[in-house]
């Protein structure tokens, strides 16, 4: 009640006191959108980026952890990780991919989520890390605590849909995937993405 404003998703609200292990994921898409989604960061309502390309959806429920950004600090990782030739980071919140039994209807909602893994996607020449979780208190999922416990058809359906994307007809492949990660590192990537937010932020205050 005293609150006067809805708090923003990326910026006022916290990335969850138990993180890396737990952490709180504000979600943008589920599978059965037809269109991605995208948090507008001025406002912080969700807004339409584009319709979907072709017949492929989401492979799960996607959104990112608030109070995080990849910046320089989560390039740096990609960079030493693959001794790939990385730009920068792609300039977001991290990315997460929630998988569960359950259906979640839409998007625009919190929840809790495990970390259990991860690949560095680089989109354009930008580190654009995708975390992988399972939702908190899942009787299926939750009882997997590295990605490579999971039947190998979902990451593989993950890899495949983040590889095809932004595909266009006669058009360079934008999208690469340089390395997949377990849970320890995906706590690392994390981190280090809240080390970015931090400078991030302390550098717009300083504009």
């Amino acid at each position: 009640m005293n609150y006067k404003y809805k708090a923003h998703p990326w910026h006022g609200i916290s990335y969850g006191e138990n993180c890396p292990e737990e952490v709180t994921v504000f979600l943008e898409i589920v599978p059965r959108d037809t269109v991605k989604y995208e948090i507008e960061k001025e406002s912080g309502f969700l807004q339409i980026d584009r319709p979907q390309q072709y017949s492929n959806v989401y492979p799960a429920n996607y959104g990112f952890i608030p109070q995080t950004y990849c910046g320089e600090r989560v390039a740096d990782l990609a960079r030493e990780k693959s001794n790939k030739t990385i730009k920068t980071g792609d300039g977001d919140p991290l990315d997460i991919l929630v998988i569960s039994e359950h259906h979640i209807p839409r998007g625009d909602i919190l929840l809790k989520a495990k970390p259990i893994g991860g690949f560095c996607l680089i989109d354009d020449g930008e580190a654009d890390d995708k975390i992988i979780a399972t939702l908190l208190g899942d009787k299926v999922f939750g009882q997997y605590q590295e990605v490579k416990q999971l039947p190998k058809g979902i990451l593989q359906r993950m890899k495949h849909y983040f590889l095809t994307y932004k595909n266009l007809p006669n058009e360079p492949q934008k999208c690469e995937i340089a390395y997949s990660y377990g849970r320890d590192q995906s706590f690392e990537v994390i981190k280090t993405s809240i080390e970015d937010y931090e400078e991030f932020i302390k550098t717009k205050m300083n504009d």
